[in-house]
């Protein structure tokens, strides 16, 4: 299983954010960790891009577990996501939402808008 990393430096005000993918069968689980903002989109956008991009990947599951923050430049790349996904004929799935994360969705009525998960699913951690 290949594994492709995407990094910010964190040498804005915040930490940075990580992306990696890896897949597992028909699904590719793309792992975000950090502060998802206005300084740090470009690693979860190449992410989601080569994740939808990747032949018979039938869901793409996001795991936010390590997801520290989310602003709207986050929810608009995720919403973006979800609607390329539709587009490929597959879902964008969330899993794992710390409550800071959780609660733009929920403000933003974004929430009902995806599949979420409270962890990542077993099978494929």
């Amino acid at each position: 299983m290949a594994v492709d990393a995407y990094g910010t430096d964190g040498s804005g005000d915040g930490p940075g954010l990580t992306a990696t993918l890896r897949r597992r069968g028909d699904v590719v689980v793309v792992v975000a960790a950090g502060e998802l903002d206005h300084d740090s989109p470009e690693p979860l956008r190449r992410a989601l891009e080569q994740a939808l991009g990747q032949d018979g990947a039938e869901r793409v599951v996001v795991d936010c577990t390590g997801l520290m923050f989310c602003d709207s430049t986050g929810l608009n790349i995720l919403l973006k996501g979800r609607l390329d996904a539709k587009a490929a004929g597959t879902t964008l799935e969330l899993a794992g939402l710390r409550p800071p994360v959780a609660r733009m969705f929920e403000i933003t009525g974004a929430m009902g808008l995806f599949t979420v998960h409270p962890e990542l699913p077993q099978d494929l951690a």
